[in-house]
């Protein structure tokens, strides 16, 4: 299929129109666009501490507009226009958070988009859901990331978090120079991390990594490709790829990924 550039377009500004919030009952209000059409859709799943408005959310949003495929795009609690308290949240919660997305927003099978944080979370959601699974594309995925970073510092860092209960992990994405991580947070990840055994995942999976990544490495991408248990996984690394893949190009394979995916599903279904 010859798709137009405007696909790939990484667009700074849009009209915006209002979110939709998903009401559930003693948790926070979850705000989402959602893109009805064919199935399979999609659904975006951003980083931490990031929102629904990424540019690879709206490319995709555009693309699956473009095929008449549904596509969903979400904020995590306590994230961009969702209720909650980002200090108060835990790689639990957000679980949750895409779950009450898959079961209560969602038609039919889905292909899950996870960037960053977000690759984390969609393989959780896939162990968790896997007839509502059809294929999964991870971007830069940070599995495990948090508890795998965290146990690799000097012993005296390790113990000064524990003792503040604050762990300033440095990131050029936050305007402080370092996110703020509860030492809590740390602790509950650690119930959430999968790649220390088989990951009992049977559907499609592809990883792109940018090699460039500062943030997390790309040998995790190979971690995750190694564990999962499908026959069908492809890893992707480009050369001069940052974290964020957001360059022209990298949507442009992002997009080409899960169009080739779409295409297969609809083969096989």
């Amino acid at each position: 299929m010859i798709l137009s550039n405007r696909f790939y377009s990484t667009k700074a500004c849009r009209l915006k129109s209002s979110a939709q919030l998903l009401v559930r009952q003693d948790l926070p209000k979850l705000a989402y666009h959602k893109l009805k059409g064919k199935s399979p859709g999609v659904i975006f799943l951003p980083g931490y501490s990031s929102d629904m408005n990424g540019h690879k959310a709206l490319a995709l949003e555009d693309f699956c507009k473009s095929l008449g495929h549904s596509f969903i795009r979400f904020d995590y609690t306590g994230c961009g226009s969702s209720e909650g308290n980002i200090k108060e949240c835990t790689i639990g919660k957000w679980k949750k958070d895409v779950l009450s997305i898959l079961d209560d927003v969602s038609e039919g099978p889905q292909i899950l988009v996870g960037s960053s944080m977000g690759g984390w979370l969609m393989l959780l959601a896939a162990l968790a859901r896997p007839e509502k699974t059809a294929a999964l594309v991870g971007v830069a995925p940070a599995a495990d990331y948090f508890v795998t970073a965290f146990n690799q510092l000097p012993s005296e860092e390790k113990k000064t978090a524990e003792e503040t209960g604050e762990w300033k992990l440095p990131s050029k994405y936050s305007e402080s120079g370092f996110y703020s991580i509860p030492y809590s947070f740390l602790k509950e990840a650690e119930n959430h991390c999968i790649l220390n055994s088989p990951i009992p995942v049977t559907s499609p999976v592809r990883l792109l990594h940018g090699m460039k990544d500062e943030d997390v490495p790309w040998h995790v991408s190979l971690q995750i490709a190694d564990r999962v248990i499908s026959t069908d996984v492809d890893v992707i690394l480009r050369k001069h790829g940052q974290h964020r893949m957001s360059e022209k190009d990298d949507i442009k394979l992002l997009v080409y990924t899960i169009d080739d995916l779409i295409d297969k599903l609809i083969t096989l279904g």
